[in-house]
């Protein structure tokens, strides 16, 4: 699932076979020397992003702020909702946050709703990378460009057809 470094050191795409990846699971994949998250959501995963109270406890619900290509500014940020692709960098101070998938009473913090942690600072984000009030990450995760190659084959780093997002005009890694 880790391409070589020749392809890592130019920065071309990188595919994975997600087919091998189970609902609730997340592989990550590198390119350009940075974590890509991707995780196939579950079903309730999915149905929990639109859910009003978690959208209460987020700071861009919408996805305003220019974190995703066009493509991927939804409620579930992404092409498909049962997968999710984001950079797996905190927006505060580039800490690698940690997937923590289901709801805790008490870790890794407080009333855990389940999604990412970054345990560096505290930051908060849910499964499709949207940050919440209150913590010191400004910015939700990023999403890369990404596209699907078949049902099961997606392809980080290239845009689909026709689309031209450029992933150096988000607001911060």
């Amino acid at each position: 699932m880790n391409p070589d470094a020749s392809t890592l050191a130019a920065g071309g795409p990188v595919e994975l076979d997600l087919g091998k990846v189970a609902p609730g699971q997340q592989v990550v994949v590198r390119r350009r020397s940075r974590p890509v998250f991707v995780t196939h959501r579950t079903p309730e995963a999915v149905k929990k992003l639109r859910d009003p109270a978690l959208l209460a406890l987020l700071a861009d619900p919408q996805s305003s702020e220019l974190q995703q290509p066009p493509y991927a500014k939804n409620w579930h940020r992404s092409i498909k909702p049962e997968f999710g692709i984001v950079i797996g960098i905190c927006t505060h101070l580039g800490c690698i946050p940690i997937f923590e998938p289901q709801p805790n009473p008490t870790s890794p913090a407080p009333n855990w709703p389940g999604g990412y942690f970054c345990p560096c600072h505290g930051s908060k984000y849910d499964l499709a990378g949207r940050v919440y009030h209150g913590v010191p990450a400004p910015y939700n995760l990023p999403v890369p460009p990404h596209h699907f190659l078949s049902d099961t084959m997606l392809r980080v780093g290239e845009n689909p057809p026709n689309s031209n997002f450029e992933f150096g005009s988000i607001r911060q890694i």
